[in-house]
């Protein structure tokens, strides 16, 4: 399921089925970084509204399990803009379905770039207003060089 919240937003909800989990009945870490780099491919696509693939994704920390049986909610903003580039962080949380109880699990950032035909970098039609950028300054300095 998906839902656009807010400019920059995007959310998608799922539940976790025993495909995949491993044999501890978590989901795979591999299946939990497939679903964050398509939220936020899909976040910086809706942002930019131009070709965007993935260049990187920094640290991701996987702070607590998800369970078989469990909601995961994915939530992607963009928290900053380069010449060329959209950096998204994503936070996916695990919920329990008959309690709603809520935990954050993993949280990361994604940087994705505009393309041409061609596969080549291209400059974004839009920016994040700097009132709105999330990074300090020298955190979105490093974002200009991509």
């Amino acid at each position: 399921m998906l839902a656009e919240t807010e400019a920059g937003e995007t959310r998608i909800v799922e539940m976790v089925f025993p495909n995949q989990t491993n044999h501890y009945g978590t989901l795979f870490g591999g299946h939990a970084l497939r679903l964050m780099d398509m939220v936020a491919f899909i976040t910086a696509s809706r942002f930019a509204r131009q070709t965007m693939v993935t260049a990187c994704s920094e640290r991701v920390d996987f702070q607590a399990p998800i369970r078989q049986g469990q909601i995961v909610e994915l939530t992607g903003r963009v928290i900053a803009t380069g010449r060329t580039s959209v950096t998204v962080e994503v936070e996916m949380y695990a919920e329990e379905l008959l309690t709603g109880k809520r935990d954050l699990c993993t949280r990361g950032r994604f940087i994705l770039v505009a393309v041409d035909e061609h596969q080549r970098p291209v400059p974004l039609r839009k920016t994040l207003n700097s009132k709105t950028a999330s990074l300090s300054a020298t955190e979105g300095a490093d974002q200009q060089s991509t």
